[in-house]
């Protein structure tokens, strides 16, 4: 774990839900599968593309999945968001371990706690509700919620900012997710700390890679690596 200070208080925590937050046991890979096979596709070429851009907006990968045919992109992620909704609905998600906790132990600790997702909001809000979330924190982000533009861009966390008003300084935010783009994503916003967690899609390497601050076994660690900062 990197020793990294901040002078700034790290008020306004910016978390990844799948993957980071949630753990889905798989459900992106087999949502564009069948997403894909609905549309006579061949899941197996795209897994590959899939896999690499974890974290991003899913409306994104599809264009780049179907050579900027918009038509056929929108087509594809509506059958998606079906999909995964359809594989939420069953009961095929639980917290990661000690997630829910940390993010109660982030507010006692007095900071805002603010949940990001690629997905759509249709799906992001069936996930909250399957897990009882939707009081757990003080705002919830889709890309929709952020002018259209998802990770690796920092639309999502600085729109945090924005919303909550809950500090003064981008600085005083902190990131943290399971992908590389959750990390470039707290990068481009200029968050204070940015953290990776090795409980969803990609490694400590790729972690670091892309602008990890700090690279945790799970988001449960995050409230005392925040109150160490602290100190």
């Amino acid at each position: 774990m990197s020793t990294h200070t901040t002078t700034h208080p790290l008020d306004l925590v910016v978390l990844d839900m799948a993957g980071t937050t949630v753990a889905d046991g798989g459900l992106v890979e087999l949502a564009f599968s069948s997403a894909a096979e609905r549309l006579g596709e061949d899941p197996a070429g795209m897994i590959g593309h899939v896999r690499a851009t974890m974290g991003e907006s899913k409306i994104t990968v599809f264009r780049h999945l179907f050579g900027g045919d918009e038509e056929r992109a929108q087509q594809a992620n509506r059958a998606f968001e079906e999909a995964y909704g359809e594989l939420v609905s069953q009961g095929r998600i639980t917290p990661v371990p000690g997630a829910a906790e940390a993010i109660a132990a982030l507010r006692d600790q007095g900071r805002t706690v603010v949940l990001t997702t690629g997905f759509a909001r249709v799906t992001q809000d069936a996930i909250l509700d399957v897990l009882g979330w939707r009081e757990l924190v003080t705002l919830t982000l889709c890309p929709a919620d952020a002018g259209g533009r998802g990770r690796p861009y920092p639309d999502m966390v600085l729109a945090a900012f924005l919303r909550t008003g809950a500090v003064d300084h981008v600085r005083q935010v902190v990131v943290a997710g399971d992908t590389s783009y959750d990390m470039l994503s707290g990068v481009r916003s200029g968050a204070g700390l940015v953290a990776g967690v090795l409980t969803g899609a990609h490694s400590t390497e790729a972690l670091t890679a892309h602008g990890a601050t700090h690279v945790l076994p799970s988001v449960a660690e995050l409230p005392a690596l925040l109150k160490e900062s602290a100190r």
